[in-house]
C-alpha cells in the first residue's frame, strides 16, 4: 500500500527557536554557515567556533540533536545535514530551513527525504534569482513527504543506512588510492620543491610540443547534442567523470578539428576558484571524438623531452601549487592563470628512462583509481536508486 503523502509543515515542529549570539560577546559559540555543509557526505564538515562578538547577522538558527538542515540556497546543490548531539545549543545560518521532527516521523526519516532527487528537483523548480538562486522556507515546508507508520520508517532508515555506510567505505578506499600516485612520484624523484636528488629543474614551457592552447568557447544556445565537451566539472583531483555524463554541443567541422583531445594530452584549469586554480587531468582514451572549453588549457608533451604521464604527476606536486597560487590573477570570487604562468612553471626534469619506470608504476595506480571511481559510482547510483524508490 502507498504512503500517504503530506506537507513537510505538518510533520515538523513550527518553530524552532533562535538565539542571538552578540548577547554574550565574549562567550564561545560554534556556528554552521552553508560553507560548513558538505553536500557530497550530507554532512557537517566545516563549522566554526567563534566569540558571540564576532557571529555574524544571519548567525540565528537554534540548533537542536537531531535538526535536518536544509539550504534554502541554491538548492539544486543540496546542502543537507543531520545535526548530531556535539553541536547542541550551537547557531546556524539563516540560510537553512530547519526541519525539527515531531513525534509522526524519524529525523533520520526526514535526512533522506529531503537528499532525494524528487525534492531537489521541486526546490530548483521554486528557486528565484539568476545570481543568487534560492527558496523560502516555505518553499521547503510545502513538499510533500510520504509518510508510512513509524515501524516502516524506521526499517527504511535502516535500509538507507547501510547503503550509505556501504558509499561511506567506497569513498574511503578511493580516497586511500588517490594518494598513491603523489606517493609513487615522491619515492622516485624526492621532494618537488627541496629537489633532494638534484634533477635539473626546466621551464614546463620546454617540455610543450606547442605553446599551451586555450579552449573552445561556445553560446550555451550550441549545446544540448553533437560533440562532447570536457568542462570544469568534468574532472576533479585528476580523475575524468564518465564519458556518457559530459554536455554535447554542435561544433562546425573546424572547430571539432582544433579542439580535439587526443590520448596524452593534459588539459589544466585556468579560470576558477582559488582553491580549484590549476586543477588537470591526463587524457586516456576516450569512446568518441571529443573537445575541451575555453577556461583551460591543452598541454601538448613533447616526447622526446618528457613523458605525459611524469609532465601530469609533476602538476600534482607542491612547487606547482606554489607557482599557481603565486602567480594566479584574484577577482571577486575567482582567480585565473595565463598561458606564461604555466609556460614558467619550473618543473624537474630527470631522463626519459627514469621517467618511463615511474610511469609503469603511474598507470597501474591510475587503474586502481578508475576502479574504485567506478565501484563509488556504483554505491552513489545503488543509493539514488534506494532514494527514488521510497520517495519517488
Amino acid at each position: 500500500m502507498t504512503a500517504p503523502r503530506i506537507a513537510l509543515r505538518e510533520v515538523v515542529e513550527a518553530k524552532t527557536g533562535t538565539m542571538n549570539p552578540s548577547a554574550w560577546p565574549d562567550d564561545p559559540i560554534t556556528y554552521v554557515d552553508v560553507t560548513a555543509v558538505d553536500n557530497r557526505t550530507k554532512a557537517i564538515a566545516g563549522a566554526r567556533t567563534l566569540r558571540g562578538a564576532e557571529a555574524p547577522g544571519r548567525a540565528r538558527r537554534l540548533l537542536r540533536t537531531g535538526d535536518v538542515l536544509v539550504s534554502t540556497v541554491r538548492p539544486n546543490l543540496n546542502a543537507v545535514a543531520l545535526v548530531p548531539e556535539s553541536l547542541d545549543g550551537d547557531v546556524a545560518s539563516t540560510a537553512f530551513c530547519v526541519l525539527r521532527a515531531t513525534p509522526r516521523v524519524l529525523p533520520e526519516y526526514l535526512y533522506f527525504f529531503v537528499q532525494s532527487g524528487h525534492f531537489i528537483r521541486q526546490l530548483d523548480k521554486l528557486a528565484k534569482g539568476a545570481l543568487y538562486p534560492a527558496v523560502s522556507d516555505s518553499c521547503v515546508l510545502d513538499q510533500m513527504i510520504p509518510l508510512p507508520p513509524l515501524e516502516k520508517q524506521r526499517g527504511i532508515v535502516d535500509m538507507l543506512l547501510c547503503a550509505r555506510r556501504a558509499l561511506r567505505q567506497r569513498r574511503e578506499i578511493r580516497e586511500r588510492t588517490a594518494q598513491l600516485l603523489p606517493a609513487l612520484y615522491g619515492d622516485a624523484f624526492g621532494d618537488s620543491v627541496s629537489n633532494p636528488k638534484g634533477w635539473p629543474v626546466v621551464p614546463l614551457e620546454s617540455l610543450l610540443k606547442a605553446s599551451p592552447q586555450n579552449g573552445l568557447y561556445k553560446h550555451r544556445s550550441a549545446y544540448g547534442e553533437g560533440t562532447p565537451i570536457v568542462r570544469i566539472d568534468s574532472f576533479n583531483e585528476g580523475e575524468m567523470c564518465e564519458p556518457a555524463r559530459l554536455k554535447r554541443l554542435r561544433l562546425d567541422d573546424g572547430e571539432a578539428q582544433r579542439y580535439v583531445l587526443a590520448e596524452g594530452d593534459i588539459l589544466v584549469n585556468r579560470v576558477n576558484s582559488t582553491d580549484h586554480l590549476g586543477k588537470s587531468v591526463l587524457i586516456r582514451t576516450l569512446p568518441e571524438a571529443t573537445v575541451f572549453e575555453s577556461n583551460m588549457m591543452r598541454l601538448v608533451v613533447d616526447p622526446e623531452r618528457a613523458l605525459s604521464q611524469y609532465v601530469f604527476s609533476a602538476l600534482q606536486t607542491t612547487r606547482t601549487r606554489r607557482h599557481f597560487q603565486l602567480n594566479a590573477k584574484r577577482a571577486i570570487n575567482q582567480a585565473s592563470l595565463n598561458q606564461q604562468d604555466l609556460k614558467a612553471l619550473p618543473v624537474m626534469l630527470p631522463p626519459l628512462a627514469k621517467q618511463a619506470s615511474f610511469a609503469r608504476y603511474a598507470d597501474t595506480a591510475a587503474s586502481a583509481r578508475a576502479t574504485e571511481a567506478q565501484l563509488t559510482s556504483t554505491a552513489e547510483a545503488t543509493l539514488a536508486s534506494l532514494l527514488a524508490k521510497v520517495f519517488g
